[in-house]
């Protein structure tokens, strides 16, 4: 494995499956099946799990339990477990339950907010003042993420201007970092850097973080792209399961096994144990009962990462082969 130039030495992986990998799920699973899926993905040297999100259960029955979840899985003290909430009462349940980090969503284009989290994004932006107060008090770390950053299915393409004026409120409400999320799948990879560098150009010391999804093929080129730029935070979802069930056309976060794979074939150290992780897969893809969108799980972990069972690629033999054949 050759370290490619202008790239990070490590990347951080934030799991997402649990909440963003199953609000969009048909299947909603037992309070038990999600712990056992964290406690699993506990195993994998993740550092940061996204548990679940403290919204109406009307609108998101999938995470009606998030607070059953918290007080139950297995904590490590090295691990960050997060939520998600949109408002200051979704705030204050995740405080009662001991999140160590909570995740205020509001979306860079007005249609997605109302769809989303029925406020315009002025109501959002109150809320999240509110809600930065009340996790300062109770000691935990404020995060913001902003949803069709690049690019809204029912307004097409995002400002980007829009997006920086959003972060600068943001971070001067004490957000510690600025999630990108690309909702419906719809950013490529020009476009991811040329967020990323209009956001490094205004606040060059921000924390920034990529939420890409796969809906159109793009997830992992775009997670390419924004390393190129400095990013190395990413958030992915075990399996490749997950999406916004607010948006049309938004299917697929990016696997996390998939995503790993890739990183540690290029030089970039996650940390994480790939077998384990298309361990926590498999466990997923029976607990819903269907196939997942993930290709490790698939194709298998090349025979040159540890623990991995295919192959490796031989250049020598490969081209000896195509030259007899050509003979």
């Amino acid at each position: 494995m050759i370290p490619l130039t202008n790239l990070p030495s490590t990347v951080s992986i934030r799991e997402v499956g649990p909440r963003d990998g199953l609000q969009n799920e048909d299947r909603i699973l037992t309070t038990e099946q999600k712990i056992l899926l964290i406690n699993a993905l506990n195993n994998s040297g993740l550092r940061q799990i996204e548990v679940g999100s403290f919204v109406n259960p009307r609108y998101v029955p999938q995470m009606a339990d998030t607070a059953e979840v918290f007080a139950r899985i297995e904590r490590r003290p090295d691990v960050i477990y997060s939520a998600i909430a949109p408002n200051l009462r979704g705030a204050q349940r995740a405080i009662e339950a001991r999140a160590d980090s909570v995740q205020v969503f509001l979306s860079a284009s007005e249609s997605h907010n109302q769809s989303n989290v029925r406020m315009s994004i002025n109501e959002s932006l109150a809320a999240a003042a509110d809600i930065a107060l009340a996790l300062k008090e109770a000691s935990i770390e404020f995060e913001a993420v902003l949803s069709v950053v690049f690019g809204c299915p029912f307004e097409n393409d995002v400002p980007i201007e829009r997006v920086v004026t959003m972060t600068e409120r943001l971070l001067a409400l004490g957000a510690s970092q600025i999630t990108l999320g690309d909702t419906t799948g719809m950013a490529h990879p020009r476009l991811v850097q040329a967020v990323v560098r209009a956001l490094r150009e205004r606040f060059p010391q921000a924390p920034l973080r990529l939420h890409p999804h796969s809906a159109r093929g793009a997830g992992l080129a775009n997670v390419l792209a924004a390393l190129e730029v400095g990013i190395d935070r990413i958030d992915a979802s075990i399996g490749g399961i997950g999406g916004c069930p607010f948006a049309p056309g938004a299917p697929g976060n990016i696997c996390t096994e998939d995503t790993v794979h890739m990183l540690h074939e290029m030089g970039i150290n996650t940390g994480l144990d790939i077998p384990k992780l298309v361990s926590c897969a498999k466990l997923i893809e029976s607990l819903l009962g269907h196939e997942v969108p993930g290709q490790v799980i698939k194709g298998g972990i090349c025979g040159h990462i540890p623990g991995g069972t295919m192959r490796p690629w031989n250049e020598t033999e490969i081209l000896g082969q195509q030259a007899s054949r050509t003979v």
